[in-house]
């Protein structure tokens, strides 16, 4: 291990116990970044990759390229959507029955899931399922410049399990150097006037360079069959929300999430169909442009195969454009055992994509 990985090993190391929040509630005091030493991305990388070395390698995931008609001067937005998998219910509630136990120790798929991060870099990180945001993420990432906000769920079933981390929730995290925050809301979902166990955040964003603003949100809606009317009226206030964050579609918007729901679902069609102006970013990896991906996650549980779209990236598409999006796992790398893996940490793949505004237009004489 070189000098450099030796340096950061004692800020990896301490983030290796999932039992330590638990028996140190120090540890879910949210550091002051300020007073952190910053780490540089390439050796964290290097050092993950430590950690895994008797794991197999990452599997190559290739950007395809979208859009060479969207001009711009300023370097593209990536932006980062990721289910990862609650750590406790990985461990105690989903039963995945094609995935080795040794698949899901935290010491390991930690560093999983930080290596998928770190291979591609994102300017905006947006995470569902986050049980580890306050002695993992939240002192990784900001050491690495991200600015972060997590939201829990009010009743996280991670609490059922035994020694778990606390409850699972959303995060949000964004590159200060890109990125100035000018506002920021947590949103506790309703559906049909009760509030309910799902959350959101939602920032509004200026970059640095450009000046130009946009909102950013992250969710994650109810889960399982049988829950669609509840989904959508969830996704009902979520963009009633957004309709009055970005005042009325005005400010551009890019929506992220694992909303657990199919593009048959009548929340996905409320999402397509909103006054927002929101496109599903994924679909235009598809030949026609208008299709979904196959699967945004694949996975084993005793009722059998459970391969589903669940996942999206929103934008508004008539402020910005899609340049590059991230290609999905075969189902050749994927493997029959399906996820999560030796190979993969989470049971959803994470999307990936470049975005750049449109050229505004000129101002009159």
């Amino acid at each position: 291990m070189g000098s450099g990985t030796s340096r950061l090993y004692g800020a990896l190391a301490k983030t290796l116990h999932s039992s330590a929040a638990a028996q140190h509630p120090e540890y879910l005091v949210a550091p002051d970044p300020e007073h952190l030493e910053p780490l540089d991305p390439k050796e964290l990388l290097e050092e993950c990759r430590a950690v895994l070395q008797s794991r197999p390698p990452r599997f190559q995931r290739d950007f395809v390229d979208l859009r060479t008609d969207c001009p711009s001067s300023h370097p593209p937005i990536r932006v980062m959507q990721w289910n990862i998998l609650a750590q406790a219910l990985g461990e105690g509630k989903d039963n995945f029955v094609q995935c080795p136990v040794e698949a899901l120790k935290w010491e390991e798929r930690k560093c999983l899931i930080l290596e998928e991060i770190l291979a591609y870099r994102p300017d905006i990180l947006c995470l569902q399922e986050v049980d580890h945001y306050f002695d993992t993420f939240q002192p990784l990432l900001s050491r690495l410049g991200f600015h972060g906000t997590f939201f829990p769920k009010p009743w996280s079933p991670c609490l059922d399990v035994e020694h778990n981390n606390g409850p699972d929730g959303c995060a949000l995290f964004f590159l200060q150097n890109r990125f100035r925050l000018l506002d920021s809301a947590n949103i506790r979902l309703t559906a049909m006037t009760l509030k309910t166990n799902q959350v959101a955040i939602a920032q509004t964003l200026e970059c640095r360079a450009s000046g130009r603003r946009f909102c950013v949100a992250v969710t994650h809606l109810k889960a399982r069959t049988g829950w669609e009317r509840f989904r959508s009226a969830q996704g009902g206030d979520l963009l009633e929300n957004l309709q009055a964050l970005t005042r009325g579609a005005q400010t551009p918007l890019i929506v992220c999430g694992d909303f657990n729901a199919e593009p048959s679902e009548e929340v996905y069609q409320r999402f397509a169909a909103s006054s927002l102006g929101l496109s599903s970013a994924y679909k235009l990896l598809s030949a026609d442009g208008q299709s979904e991906p196959p699967y945004t996650t694949w996975k084993i549980r005793p009722s059998g195969e459970s391969r589903h779209t669940l996942d999206y990236i929103w934008y508004s598409r008539r402020a910005l454009c899609v340049r590059a999006a991230l290609a999905l796992l075969t189902e050749e790398q994927i493997g029959p055992g399906r996820l999560p893996s030796f190979h993969y940490p989470s049971d959803h793949l994470s999307l990936v994509c470049d975005f750049s505004f449109h050229e505004e237009p000129a101002a009159p004489p």
